[in-house]
């Protein structure tokens, strides 16, 4: 009944702009990997290409280059969709906060184009650029798309610590760009997403040719495409594991309610119990298993720590506990699996350097990549949902934000229509890509460097043309 009561005094529009917004967000995120991490991979590949004189890692860098242009045009139409929904969905949200809360994406904008230009030119820089100045243009891609990525994530971090203005007579005034960006969230929200971009290009990438590999296909070129990916992301496991930990004590700090609805703690206690799974049922934990006093040491390294729980705010200013706890969990566990298969990879590494043989590996590999995407989204769902009911933490609720125009629900229709046909256009499009070169592969020249073989004089290799 209180549910039902909630719903009715909410505006009509909220659930459909929710649904909207969750839907657009949960798929352009998917995207945001393969712009900020995926061309970096590709670059690691080119430059091996390019230091070794291996053929094999030249050819792998001029496909993935391809592919991230085809993810990239992809992201680009999801993103712009998503801005366009930030002012039409949330007017109030732009209109009351727009001049701080849009510094960030304005600087993203800038990062965005410088981007697209230098991945336009390092694409068409196969077998037209001189190999080293080709690869140098491949590095402003990458530093952009990094810088793409601090400025989104320092605008959300601003609507989880709001700062660098004042709000005089319900207006902003007095913004301070640096503090608007640097905020008290900026910098563990924005090393905590950076690393997962490069967890989840990794390993989806690697997954890929871990799937190949189960298939049969066990040539060079493969254990290449699986090796590179996987070892990025075999590195960064470890630092991920180590800042979400940090992020998590922030948040602790930051924003003690979130926190209560990740650990799911009602009542205000020391001694906070983990819980693992479980729900929330009228302020009691049912059907988790419960490990005593771990909570209150993971947030503050002892276990008399106070940890605030959900009590101590109207019920109207509690985030959705179950829903935040069951995502922190989702997250934890497979961030959990993936950090045991990359110390798998590594141990065999250091003994033989070799893959392990066995073909559990392989398959725990191939499962990574949707593992991975998976707990990225779950993070993004700890993230933002946990702030509700707010949209600026303490300063504005999101259905305070929300449009009162009509049509919010054609317009969700729509949205969905369209990222479905874009997505599936993209799929069949890289399916097409990757049956081509397959086919091809036979009679493609041996460096994508230099002229067609037919049109080389005789005797050239064609590596510096």
């Amino acid at each position: 009944m209180d549910v039902l009561a909630a719903l009715s005094s909410e505006p009509s529009q909220l659930l459909p702009a929710r649904t909207q917004m969750a839907f657009t967000l949960g798929f352009h995120i998917l995207l945001v990997p393969m712009g900020v991490a995926f061309t970096f991979i590709t670059l690691l590949v080119h430059f091996r290409g390019l230091r070794r004189g291996d053929e094999v890692a030249l050819r792998l860098a001029q496909r993935w280059s391809k592919v991230a242009a085809v993810l990239f045009a992809v992201g680009a139409v999801s993103g712009t969709v998503l801005t366009f929904e930030m002012g039409l969905l949330w007017p109030r949200l732009m209109g009351r906060f727009g001049d701080a809360y849009g510094i960030p994406f304005a600087i993203e904008g800038l990062f965005f184009f410088l981007e697209a230009i230098f991945l336009a030119v390092y694409i068409y820089g196969w077998k037209r650029l001189p190999p080293w100045p080709h690869f140098l243009t491949g590095i402003p891609v990458v530093l952009s798309g990094i810088g793409g990525t601090l400025a989104v994530v320092a605008a959300n971090a601003w609507m989880n610590q709001p700062a660098g203005f004042t709000l005089r007579d319900g207006k902003v005034v007095d913004v301070d760009p640096w503090r608007v960006i640097f905020n008290d969230a900026f910098w563990h929200e924005s090393v905590h997403m950076l690393l997962a971009a490069y967890l989840v290009a990794g390993f989806v990438v690697a997954s890929v040719y871990a799937f190949a590999m189960l298939r049969g296909r066990r040539d060079r070129h493969h254990r290449l495409g699986f090796l590179v990916p996987f070892s990025v992301a075999a590195v960064v496991m470890p630092f991920q594991i180590v800042v979400g930990d940090l992020a998590a004590r922030e948040v602790f700090h930051q924003q003690p309610v979130k926190f209560a609805a990740q650990e799911l703690v009602f009542e205000t206690q020391r001694h906070a119990p983990e819980v693992i799974g479980g729900i929330l049922v009228d302020g009691e934990v049912r059907y988790g298993i419960k490990i005593p006093g771990l909570a209150s040491w993971l947030a503050d390294y002892s276990t008399d720590t106070k940890i605030i729980g959900l009590e101590s705010v109207a019920p109207r200013d509690r985030p959705p506990a179950s829903i935040v706890h069951l995502a922190f969990d989702v997250m934890v566990g497979i961030a959990t699996a993936l950090l045991a298969l990359a110390a798998w990879f590594a141990f065999s590494w250091w003994r033989r350097r070799d893959l392990p043989r066995s073909r559990w590996f392989l398959r725990s590999a191939a499962a990574a990549g949707v593992l991975s995407m998976v707990a990225m989204e779950a993070g993004w769902v700890v993230t933002e949902v946990g702030r509700q009911p707010w949209v600026v933490q303490g300063l504005l609720r999101t259905e305070d934000a929300v449009t009162r125009a009509d049509g919010v629900w054609v317009s969700l229709i729509v949205v969905v229509l369209l990222y479905t046909a874009v997505g599936t256009a993209a799929v069949l499009v890289l399916r097409s890509m990757a049956r081509r070169w397959r086919a091809a592969d036979a009679d493609e020249p041996p460096v994508p460097y230099g002229p067609p073989p037919e049109l080389a004089p005789a005797g050239s290799s064609g590596r510096n043309a």
